[in-house]
């Protein structure tokens, strides 16, 4: 099954009896192959804006996140937002931490980083 020149599955076809299919089989297995790819194209589509979406969703909040922690830190040590922010970069690749993860600690009281 393919959509233009990517294969996106297979269609086996199990015959009774042992053989060659005929022209009318061969154009039916055909046609079902065809339905087949475009029920997968089709729930791909639906199944696409909605991880999107949570994509999207999940980027602003770890965003969000990281600006309060470079708030906190800045206010904490009298430094500036660009300062707060490569602190918690360095912190969180010197330790291999997603820097969501490291700002969320920051925001809530278990972890200061000082420079």
């Amino acid at each position: 099954m393919r959509c233009g020149e990517k294969v996106i599955g297979a269609l086996s076809l199990m015959c009774r009896a042992t053989g060659r299919l005929t022209a009318d089989n061969l154009h039916i297995a055909h046609a079902l192959a065809n339905v087949a790819t475009i029920g997968i194209l089709h729930q791909r589509a639906l199944e696409q804006p909605e991880a999107t979406t949570e994509q999207l969703g999940a980027a602003l909040s770890s965003r969000v996140l990281i600006e309060q922690a470079k708030g906190v830190l800045a206010e904490r040590h009298h430094i500036d937002m660009d300062r707060a922010f490569d602190s918690l970069c360095i912190y969180a690749r010197s330790r291999d931490l997603r820097l969501s993860a490291v700002a969320d600690a920051v925001v809530h009281g278990k972890l200061d980083i000082v420079d």
